[in-house]
């Protein structure tokens, strides 16, 4: 497949705002990097990490319509948490609008605020490429940073705790694909250190 970057990047100047527009780009790189390291194509990476964010800044009514569109199966806590209808937006946008059809490319952007069980190897590098994009400044983000280029399973773990431990703090609610993520996760490091260990 032909990732034609140069439109996609004029749509998206027009889309987003300078800030969002510049955590793309950064998100885009990040990811080319963890496809060199972790054996991902590096184009394909790109474009999905270029594209994650491209309905963030649409009307919250637009999102919905896309999410409700989109044919996607989406939880009752995705439909009641609006910060989350960008992705499931987003991945049916670039379906519709650029003819993706790549599921994995479609899959990475879906599923890159909420995580789930079984991730794909894309899918993981746009879920955490997103999370230690360059401008990114939280409290723990070089520990993350660290951990995704030493193990993705860790990193996978890591970043769903971050995520669960935010939003029970903010008092919101957990997609079930979120906590399956988590529990999946979870059982894979302890499997590898259960192993590491009998070495």
């Amino acid at each position: 497949m032909l990732y034609d970057i140069g439109e996609k990047k004029k749509l998206l100047k027009s889309m987003l705002s300078q800030k969002r527009y510049q955590h793309s780009l950064n998100v885009a790189a990040e990811c080319r990097k963890l496809a060199e390291k972790y054996g991902e194509d590096p184009d394909k990476a790109y474009f999905a990490g270029l594209l994650h964010d491209i309905c963030k800044e649409l009307p919250a009514q637009e999102q919905k319509e896309l999410v409700l569109a989109s044919g996607y199966a989406v939880c009752r806590e995705e439909l009641e948490t609006r910060s989350l209808w960008h992705a499931i937006a987003g991945a049916y946008y670039v379906k519709s609008r650029f003819g993706v059809e790549d599921i994995d490319i479609l899959d990475s952007i879906r599923f890159h605020t909420v995580g789930r069980a079984g991730m794909t190897r894309l899918e993981e590098i746009v879920y955490l490429g997103d999370l230690i994009s360059a401008e990114r400044d939280y409290k723990d983000v070089d520990k993350m940073r660290k951990i995704t280029y030493i193990s993705l399973d860790e990193a996978m773990l890591e970043a769903f705790s971050f995520s669960i431990k935010n939003q029970v703090k903010k008092g919101g609610l957990i997609p079930l694909c979120t906590v399956e993520g988590y529990n999946f996760y979870t059982r894979l490091v302890n499997e590898e250190i259960i192993k590491t260990d009998k070495k």
